[in-house]
């Protein structure tokens, strides 16, 4: 589990409750299930009429690697590419075709299978560049369902809060009503605003990164292939891939090096 993402929702919402019941406040006057009706409800269409359904229900199952990412570092990718430069280096190309149904990542299986099957380098590039590119496409879709939901709610909230103003304006004979009625109108307001900056958008901002740094992974996994391909040395190649860790700072990687050549 991702603990910033969940260590975020609880602060974020923890916080803002708790200043509630400091002013005197309490949970009962922010729980409406009407208001909640209107801004989920008008939200969800709205972000149905904009993306197909496809798109909506991959970005929900997008959502859970926000918590549950995925944990695989680039330095155990970087040391697997090597691992197989070492092999190819010692027994061909060819001798990769055996690893194939190992290895988890689909790009990289796919672009190890084209340099096997004697893909020339320059094309095999050219065919990857275009899985990669499709890939992006779509994969930028799933945060900017999050981006036009955090827009719509903070409007359909006003939408709710005036729809309430309706109701309590049809009850100006008992100013009691009025108050509590007003009170329970600008819920709606909350819900709108409170989900858009809380949840929507940084949903939508923390996908991002994520997606990003899986297409760093397959930019990385791409010259791996071509550089084992053009017969690059192992040591040469890892050197090469370590510039796309960023975990891994320039003394970590110096470091590392003194220790292999000192084995």
């Amino acid at each position: 589990m991702d603990k910033a993402s969940i260590g975020g929702v609880l602060l974020a919402v923890v916080g803002i409750l708790a200043g509630l019941l400091l002013e005197g406040g309490n949970l009962g006057q922010i729980l409406q299930p009407t208001a909640a009706l209107i801004v989920f409800g008008g939200t969800l269409g709205a972000v149905l009429l904009q993306f197909p359904l496809d798109t909506v229900l991959g970005s929900a199952v997008r959502l859970v690697r926000i918590f549950r990412p995925d944990r695989r570092k680039k330095g155990h990718v970087i040391a697997m590419l090597v691992q197989f430069a070492h092999k190819a280096r010692r027994e061909g190309v060819v001798s990769l075709d055996k690893d194939l149904p190992t290895i988890p990542d689909p790009f990289l299986r796919q672009a190890l299978m084209l340099a096997v099957d004697g893909t020339e380098p320059g094309e095999l590039r050219k065919m990857m560049r275009v899985s990669m590119d499709s890939a992006a496409e779509a994969e930028d879709r799933f945060p900017s369902v999050f981006e036009s939901a955090g827009g719509f709610s903070p409007t359909i909230g006003i939408l709710g809060a005036v729809m309430g103003l309706i109701q309590v304006m049809q009850h100006l004979d008992n100013i009691q009503e009025v108050g509590r009625g007003i009170a329970v109108a600008f819920v709606a307001t909350i819900y709108g605003v409170g989900a858009a900056n809380l949840f929507f958008l940084p949903f939508s901002g923390k996908m991002r990164l994520q997606i990003r740094d899986e297409q760093q992974r397959r930019e990385m996994m791409l010259e791996a292939v071509i550089s084992i391909l053009e017969g690059m040395n192992p040591r040469m190649l890892e050197i090469k891939l370590a510039g796309f860790d960023c975990s891994v700072t320039g003394g970590e990687r110096q470091a590392k090096q003194k220790k292999e050549r000192a084995a």
